[in-house]
């Protein structure tokens, strides 16, 4: 295993240290463990919180600033965060309107996330309430998931809900949009090559030169079939065929979401969307917006994934709204 860091136990902590260093103008860490908050508390608003395991960057911590999160919680590599470091990420961004929970439907993440919303509704009178992301149409089941898991189609979960609650929108009403943004979403991807936990020093599955997996988590876990590779118009069919069955899209508008899983070329995501496109074209979907890039990765995974956003006007209106973070920038 070749990792460009000090120590195993000190991954997650240098690395928060170091997206702070670099971007102080947006977030600040907390002295509880690696939990990140706006740097400028933004006060009279709900508060969105939202993490997991490490090694997901820029998620989550790079989505905390204007118009997204106010709190990201770090925990060890593709592990759940302690509930008493979620706690504290609640606390610190309650400001009496109540805090809206993102959470990706991973078993560990379910249960300390609410573990920790029932700590800031006991002993602090917090209001908290959550929503738990499951884009995924690869797997019902996995791994980590009662249901299917939560993956890159979260950001899009971050964006407009975080817009809401930006505009001064109450606490149901944040929630309820960040729910019909994750009725209306879906995604699947793929890879070509593995990536190594830190801690683990192996893959987390095997692939040969000439194979690639299809439908694989954001934990390094392998996907639902293992095949001879294929051209990236071959390969975009197959996620397409699958996302555009579980919604009726037809006569929709979309946001589109081509997200590299880590060491995937920018080259590569381009040609991946431009079949996208065409595909969606020829089925009278309308692309109102595409967002190519890493936005929720795993490590160093090679492989991509697509997420289609059935979209309505004020959906569409949030997504426009400004947003202004270390990942994600949108101006008027």
């Amino acid at each position: 295993m070749k990792k460009i860091i000090n120590a195993v136990d000190q991954v997650e902590n240098q690395m928060i240290e170091g997206m702070v260093k670099a971007f102080p103008q947006y977030v600040k860490k907390l002295d509880c463990g690696n939990v990140v908050v706006r740097a400028q508390k933004k006060t009279g608003k709900v508060a969105l919180i939202s993490g997991g395991g490490s090694g997901h960057e820029p998620a989550h911590g790079g989505f905390v600033g204007k118009g997204m999160l106010d709190a990201a919680v770090a925990g060890a590599v593709f592990t759940s965060p302690t509930p008493d470091q979620i706690y504290e990420g609640i606390k610190a961004v309650d400001d009496g309107k109540g805090v809206l929970m993102v959470v990706k439907n991973y078993t560990g993440d379910v249960l300390n996330f609410e573990m920790a919303a029932e700590m800031a509704a006991d002993m602090d009178g917090i209001d908290v309430k959550e929503v738990v992301v499951n884009d995924d149409v690869a797997v019902q089941d996995s791994l980590y998931t009662t249901g299917r898991r939560g993956v890159a189609g979260t950001v899009f979960v971050h964006k407009i809900a975080g817009a809401l609650a930006e505009r001064g929108a109450s606490l149901d009403e944040v929630q309820a949009v960040a729910q019909k943004v994750i009725d209306n979403v879906r995604t699947m991807g793929m890879a070509i090559k593995p990536c190594t936990v830190p801690a683990a020093g192996e893959p987390g599955f095997e692939l040969a030169d000439n194979e690639m997996e299809i439908g694989i988590g954001i934990h390094g876990e392998p996907g639902v079939e293992k095949k001879p590779l294929e051209t990236a118009d071959e390969i975009v069919d197959t996620l397409l065929e699958k996302i555009l069955a579980d919604i009726d899209y037809a006569g929709s508008e979309v946001a589109v979401m081509i997200n590299g899983c880590g060491s995937t070329p920018l080259m590569e995501l381009f040609i991946v969307n431009n079949h996208v496109a065409d595909v969606l074209a020829e089925k009278g979907i309308k692309v109102y917006k595409t967002m190519v890039g890493e936005y929720m990765t795993s490590l160093e995974m090679e492989g991509f994934s697509i997420t289609l956003l059935r979209l309505d006007d004020q959906m569409k209106e949030l997504l426009d709204d400004e947003a202004d973070t270390p990942a994600l920038t949108v101006t008027k």
